[in-house]
């Protein structure tokens, strides 16, 4: 089987091909025998009900410098291809979230992954309150007085920014810490939005493990160990990846959330588990695919290409 597939993303020429989990997409999508076209969501629009975007036909290789290259600009219906991927990074802001109407308008005639509906129903770090009992305790407020009282129960807390990426902005915060409220002041100050605020995971030290799904199964994870001193684990701020393998609990917390995500049509999801709890549900853009397959051999990017196939061939 051939398809013709879009990729929406950011600009591919700035890309960082060695870490990029859409390009290696891209490159496995390409040596399976599908055809890529690349524009960016500021080209999309609107007329007459139905969904344009600008951009261009491309083939990739892995070759730094030249990885990819790219044909003439041209306006085209989304409808146009079998499958579109929705991979450009966030912020989940709502520039993002005017991007799912866009492409609801082509879905699922034309397969968006994930699901664009489901991506604006489900920001990450809300979607995973409907599983309270994987959860560290949590709470998502603007409200001090809660705020404050959450503290007072649990004392060592992280605060982190509702609609943050890559582990940006994320600080914790001793029972004593005297800055706390000044910081809650910032937050507020430079966004309208809540705060989340978590009880500290001690063995977040031992590292963030990201579990990659496909299709609502595991397919395979990687340990993401902060630097010394830090919390944040996040590769983009410096985290170490490690091999590691899934244990029965982070067996037990995929088998509780797979269904829910398969019903969705998060058909490719990054979930972040420390210790026994999991933190985040990562629908957007997820990432981790080079550094699974570098560490494990496990591909993410064939085991999804394989299910998009059956799903456009029962279409």
């Amino acid at each position: 089987m051939s398809l013709k597939v879009a990729v929406q993303m950011d600009p591919i020429e700035g890309i960082n091909i060695g870490g990029d989990t859409t390009f290696l997409m891209m490159e496995t999508a390409q040596a399976r025998g599908h055809s890529l076209f690349v524009y960016t969501a500021d080209t999309l629009a609107l007329e007459d009900g139905r969904a344009f975007a600008r951009g261009r036909e491309v083939t990739v290789k892995r070759a730094l410098g030249d990885h990819a290259t790219l044909g003439d600009y041209r306006r085209v219906e989304l409808t146009e291809f079998d499958v579109i991927l929705l991979r450009q990074d966030p912020p989940f802001d709502m520039h993002y979230i005017d991007t799912t109407f866009f492409l609801e308008v082509a879905h699922p005639k034309t397969l968006v992954v994930n699901d664009p509906v489901s991506v604006r129903n489900a920001p990450e770090k809300l979607f995973v309150t409907l599983f309270p009992q994987l959860q560290p305790p949590t709470l998502i407020s603007s409200d001090s007085a809660a705020i404050a009282e959450f503290r007072a129960r649990h004392g060592d807390v992280v605060l982190k920014p509702l609609n943050g990426k890559g582990g940006s902005g994320v600080t914790r915060h001793l029972a004593d810490d005297p800055n706390f409220a000044t910081l809650l002041e910032l937050h507020a100050q430079i966004v309208r939005e809540p705060v989340i605020v978590q009880k500290f995971l001690p063995s977040v030290t031992k590292g963030d493990k990201r579990i990659l799904l496909v299709d609502g199964e595991a397919v395979g994870a990687i340990n993401r160990v902060p630097q010394k001193g830090q919390i944040r684990s996040n590769m983009a701020v410096g985290g170490k990846p490690e091999p590691v393998e899934l244990t029965a609990r982070d067996l037990e917390i995929c088998a509780t959330i797979g269904p829910e995500l398969k019903r969705r049509g998060l058909i490719f999801v990054g979930i972040d588990v420390i210790g026994d709890y999991l933190t985040e549900i990562n629908v957007t853009s997820p990432t981790g695919a080079v550094a699974l397959k570098t560490f494990t051999g496990i591909d993410a990017t064939d085991i999804l290409w394989r299910r998009v196939e059956a799903l456009r061939a029962t279409a």
